[in-house]
Formats: structure tokens, sequence, C-alpha cells
């Protein structure tokens, strides 16, 4: 079906699916890719969900795919979606179940060489400090009613109760804490998931890389973001555990069952959504807001641990500074000019990343006349990127830019025929040490898992995304 699809390219890093009134869509689908990149997207069903996105009722806007973009629950992992305040939906799908999954990175006072001498011990020290794996607990031991104080508080009850440095929530966007959360909007089920998991990495594409800073690109923007080349960084990869996947799955049953009384037809039931006004949505919005802060929380005390694990190799001259922490799991209210007038619209990014561009508000006083940072994983054993958000995210893509390389491969297929332990002594071989619970940890997320990260990259710079700033390297990498 998916081959089927007419796809007009609009110059090198632009492509269209125009609006199909047979499709029932009410927006065209943009598509940042290359050629090259177009090739894999065409392999699974990601454009056919883009289109289907595009028939949501509200929908503001193209329905974006990133050059990331791969097959998801409703809404393809890569997309992007603005809905209108009054007539618009929101869609638990188009958050996706790891609510607030994000990245934050992580800037050291060592050098490359200084880690090297003693990289094993550290990537042993943190596989300790940093629980990981599916079913993990954390070592941040808190009772249902502190619970309640960390969904509304997020990273800053975190650094308030001795987790933390004063000015790490100040480097998260939000604050590390979104406004409207409640607590009383998240189910039991979703509380006793996520009660006893705070400062856990959790399995699948989770994970805690040391890198170093491999090359500079934008000399301004990476001293304003404190890195050099030859620095060792590291970049956490974590979410909002069981809480956040059992609110979505709470979520996306309840609007299901109530779409006929909204009138709403959709194309696919995994789109399931409801009226932004409505209890349901409503509800959702206020449990979605809970589980970001209880992701934010969450990667503030595996921070703290690591900080930890640091000081246990390298003594207490090593200092470590959060550079930026941002995520590319939900759905906020943002305001941006579309067709001519300021309007505040519903953004849903299911695997995009903010990327707000210079002068913009929101952005930390030190970064603003550089841009937010941006931070893309690529893979083990590849690159992954520092970014700048430019100006041509606040005009095209409602301040959105890609959030990884993207799956090429399934986890089972990436899996057939591969030894855990051989895939290991390869990346040993390459110099990246790898820790992980468990040998399909290793196995699922191996490098020709993932697209090309470079050229992923390369597609959001030459569209005026956002601009290159650093490539990192990989050095030890725990996952679950």
């Amino acid at each position: 079906m998916a081959q089927a699809i007419q796809v007009e390219p609009i110059d090198a890093y632009r492509y269209r699916i125009a609006r199909d009134s047979g499709r029932a869509m009410r927006t065209d689908v943009i598509v940042y890719a290359s050629a090259e990149l177009m090739n894999h997207i065409r392999t699974d069903l990601s454009l056919e969900q883009a289109i289907n996105v595009a028939t949501l009722p509200g929908i503001v806007g193209p329905s974006l795919a990133m050059p990331d973009i791969h097959q998801g629950y409703g809404f393809p992992i890569g997309g992007v979606a603005a809905m209108d305040l009054e007539q618009g939906v929101v869609s638990p799908g188009g958050v996706g179940f790891d609510i607030n999954c994000g990245v934050r990175l992580v800037r050291t006072t060592l050098d490359e060489a200084e880690v090297r001498t003693r990289l094993r011990e550290l990537i042993n020290q943190v596989f300790r400090d940093v629980p990981c794996g599916a079913g993990t607990t954390g070592r941040v031991k808190i009772n249902q009613k502190q619970l309640n104080q960390i969904l509304v508080r997020g990273a800053r009850w975190m650094v308030e109760n001795g987790y933390g440095e004063a000015r790490d929530s100040e480097f998260a966007e939000a604050g590390g804490a979104l406004d409207g959360a409640d607590p009383a909007a998240v189910s039991e089920r979703a509380r006793d998931r996520g009660l006893p998991q705070l400062g856990t990495l959790g399995s699948g594409n989770h994970f805690l890389e040391v890198q170093y800073v491999e090359q500079i690109h934008h000399g301004e923007a990476a001293q304003a973001f404190g890195l050099r080349e030859g620095q060792v960084v590291v970049l956490i990869h974590s979410g909002s555990r069981g809480l956040g996947h059992q609110v979505c799955t709470d979520y996306v049953a309840l609007m299901n069952k109530n779409l006929a009384r909204y009138g709403i037809s959709l194309p696919d039931r995994q789109l399931a959504c409801g009226p932004i006004h409505s209890e349901e949505g409503r509800n959702y919005l206020a449990a979605m807001r809970a589980a970001a802060n209880f992701a934010w929380a969450n990667r503030q005390a595996i921070l703290h641990f690591l900080r930890g694990a640091f000081q246990r190799i390298f003594g207490e001259r090593v200092h470590l500074d959060l550079i930026y922490d941002v995520c590319h799991n939900i759905a906020k209210q943002e305001r941006y000019e579309v067709e001519g007038r300021s309007r505040d619209v519903l953004v849903h990014r299911k695997g995009a990343t903010r990327g707000f561009s210079e002068g913009h508000r929101e952005i930390p006083a030190c970064y603003r006349a550089v841009g937010q940072p941006v931070f893309i994983p690529g893979s083990m054993g590849t690159a992954s990127w520092v970014l700048a958000g430019a100006p041509g995210a606040m005009h095209e893509t409602f301040g959105s830019v890609c959030h990884g390389a993207g799956r090429l491969m399934s986890r089972t297929a990436a899996k057939r025929g591969r030894d855990a332990r051989e895939e290991t002594r390869k990346l040993e071989d390459a110099g990246i040490l790898v820790r992980s619970e468990t040998r399909d940890g290793i196995l699922e997320e191996l490098p020709d898992a993932y697209k090309d990260v470079d050229e992923v990259i390369e597609v959001v710079h030459s569209a005026g995304l956002a601009r290159k700033v650093a490539r990192l390297r990989p050095m030890g990498v725990i996952k679950g």
C-alpha cells in the first residue's frame, strides 16, 4: 500500500503528499528527507500513517514527517502535528507510550585521553549506580505523597531534595516541569508501576553513553554550550518508564470507547483521540504532563548518580554540568505564525525534538544568541550530534526537528542470526565498551538496525531546521 502513495519532490530535502479527498485528508503531508532516505522510508507504513494523521479534526498546517520517520503506533515515529485549540483533538498515539522520552547532554571537565585509561572502571561503576532493564527498581525511595509532588514539580523536586545542583532544572525544557499536571488524572496502576522506577534507564533503545567531542562545526554555538574538541560528555536517553506507558494505555482505551460520542471517524483505531476541551482530552493532557514531569525527575536522578560514579573513579576534581534536557514525545501548547496570524496550537511531537531558534524566550538566556541545544543520538558504534535550533523550524515545522537516526530494521530482524558476544567484541575492537543487562539490549540496537545518522542530520541542517554544532563519538555504552 505504501508504494502506491504519490510523493512529489519539492526540493532536495522536502517532499509533498498532496491532500487527497479520497483519503479524507484535511491537509498535505510534508516529508523532510533526501532521496536515499526516501527509499528507506517507503519500505514501511510510516507515510501511510502520516496521511492518516492528516485526516484528524482540527489539524493546523501540514502533517509533518522528519527524516528519521518510521512506523509507530497510530502516528509515525518522527511525526509532528499541530491542532487548533478549539476544533482540534489530542491523541495519545501522537505522543507515544513513553511520554517525555528524551535526552540530556552533560559536559565533563575531562578529556578523552584521561577517560580512556580508566574507561572500563568507569563503565562498570556507572552500570552499578544507574540501574537498567525493563523491571528494574531504582535507588530513589519515595512514597505516594512524594510521588504526587514529583508528578507536579518534576526535576525541580529532585533538585530541592538533594538529587542535583541548583542550576540543573534551569537547563531543561520547560524548566523540568510542565504546568497543568494533575496526579489525580494518573491511574493507580500507572502510579504503582512508576513508584519504584525513579533513576532507572529502562530497556529498548534507552541508554547512557559516554562520548567525546570529535568535531566542532559551529564555534560560537559550541562555546555557548561549553563544548570543545576532545572533551568527554555523557548522553542520557530515558523516559517516564512504566508510569508513562500506563497513562498512554489507559487513555487510548478510554478515547477509543468514546469516539462515537464526538462523531469522530478514524482510518486507524490507533489514532484514538478526543477533542482537546473534552473531559477525556483535558484529563489526558493533565496525566500526560504528570508523566512528563516524572520523566524529567527520572533523568535528573540518573544525572545525580552519574555524578557520583564519575567522582568515585576520577575524584572530587571532576565536575559534570548539564548542558540541556529536551524531550521528544510530548504534546504542548505553543504559539506560532500560521497563515499570516499568530495563534496558539497544541503541537504533538512523536519522536521529534523541539528546536527553537535564537532569541526565543523559552531558551536559557546564555543560549539565546545561538538557538536551543538539540541532541540527536545515533546508535551504538555511530556518531551522535549536537545541533542548534534555526529559524526554518519556527516557520515550517512548529519548532521541531528529528530525534534520532530512525530504525531500518525491526528488533526481531536486527537480532536474527547475531551473537551478542561477537557483536560486543566488534564494538570493543572499535574502541567502544558496552555493558547491557540483556543480550537483546545489544542485538536490538546494533548500528546497522538504524539509518545513517549523518545523512539524517544533513537533511535538517540543509533544510534550515537546525544547525550542526558538534559531532560526538561513543566510548562506552550502558543499556538495558
